[in-house]
């Protein structure tokens, strides 16, 4: 048979055979190190709330001498994808990273068990949980994004967060697993070294739409600066894409900031020079000792394959 000069192309440009023939790629089992797509993280791609969103996101920004855009209108029918329904995209994004980690071939189409499924994202296992994915999954098909992010500034490219999917179930109800293709755009920004990040695991028992937005964004950002990091409050309401007025917006934040529950994060209010209100975040493992917010940091594990055994060892970010 002679050799597929498509599938040659795709190897010698360094992209799996296997993720160009859309081979099935079987969940890898156990509690695995998480990680998160950073322009997933840092800009407008998803709906906070629960209720239905039809109405587009249009954000722009400058980057220099280009425009970032992102654009991301909904299916009337099922609405915007939720920041729930990201967790779904998280979960294959971890995956495909200790995939990488443990040297096997990786693929943008997933086939997983609904127990794993939500086990992995810290979801109830009951069967009300089957409705709730399939609604993600529809959710997440329908919506369709155009950005110019990493298009040099160029015309937008335009998808939706996952191509096909599908959740048979037996005779009696049963889910029999969960098959789902996610975009290439986004695939390629997995597989991207520089544009992933590890977050942690307790992101997925955060309920709020803005909590889990903002953890994202100062997971993104925050790092470990010596002097944390900060945004005003307009310039979050900007980068959250909310439909929430200003002064309603910021009440949400100040709710967040007054439980501290972002994972290893610090949060506080303050008024620049100009008097505007502002969010300052800080790693709560380079406070002071004395300081209230301080917590040593909690090194996430990975899966390393080594002689046949896998063994945990320390990941840095």
């Amino acid at each position: 048979m002679a050799p597929d000069p498509v599938a040659e192309k795709a190897a010698r440009a360094g992209q799996p055979r296997g993720d160009y023939q859309l081979d099935l790629f079987a969940a890898l089992p156990g509690d695995l190190p998480t990680h998160d797509q950073q322009e997933m993280m840092e800009r407008p791609f998803f709906s906070l709330s629960k209720s239905k969103r039809t109405e587009p996101i249009d954000y722009r920004v400058r980057n220099g001498t280009t425009e970032i855009r992102v654009k991301v209108t909904a299916n009337a029918e099922t609405g915007m994808a939720t920041i729930w329904d990201a967790d779904i995209l998280i979960w294959a994004a971890s995956q495909v990273r200790e995939a990488i980690t443990r040297g096997v071939p990786t693929s943008r189409r997933f086939r997983v068990s609904l127990y794993e499924l939500l086990r992995a994202i810290g979801r109830p296992t009951g069967g009300a949980e089957y409705g709730r994915i399939v609604e993600a999954l529809r959710r997440l098909k329908g919506t369709v994004i155009e950005t110019t992010i990493r298009q040099n500034g160029t015309r937008p490219t335009g998808f939706g967060w996952i191509e096909d999917w599908s959740a048979p179930t037996d005779a009696d109800g049963r889910s029999l697993g969960i098959e789902f293709t996610i975009a290439e755009w986004l695939y390629q920004g997995i597989r991207d070294d520089k544009l992933v990040l590890s977050i942690d695991r307790e992101y997925f028992a955060l309920t709020g739409g803005i909590e889990r937005w903002l953890y994202r964004v100062v997971r993104k950002h925050g790092g470990h600066q010596g002097g944390g990091w900060g945004f005003t409050m307009s310039q979050l309401h900007h980068k959250s894409g909310s439909t929430r007025r200003l002064a309603d917006f910021a009440k949400d934040i100040r709710k967040v900031v007054e439980r501290q529950r972002l994972p290893g994060y610090w949060l506080e209010l303050y008024r620049t020079d100009g008097n505007e209100e502002a969010l300052h975040f800080s790693a709560r493992a380079i406070l002071p000792t004395t300081h209230p917010g301080y917590a040593a940091k909690r090194l996430p594990r990975v899966r390393v394959a080594h002689k046949r055994e896998a063994v945990d060892e320390p990941q840095a970010d």
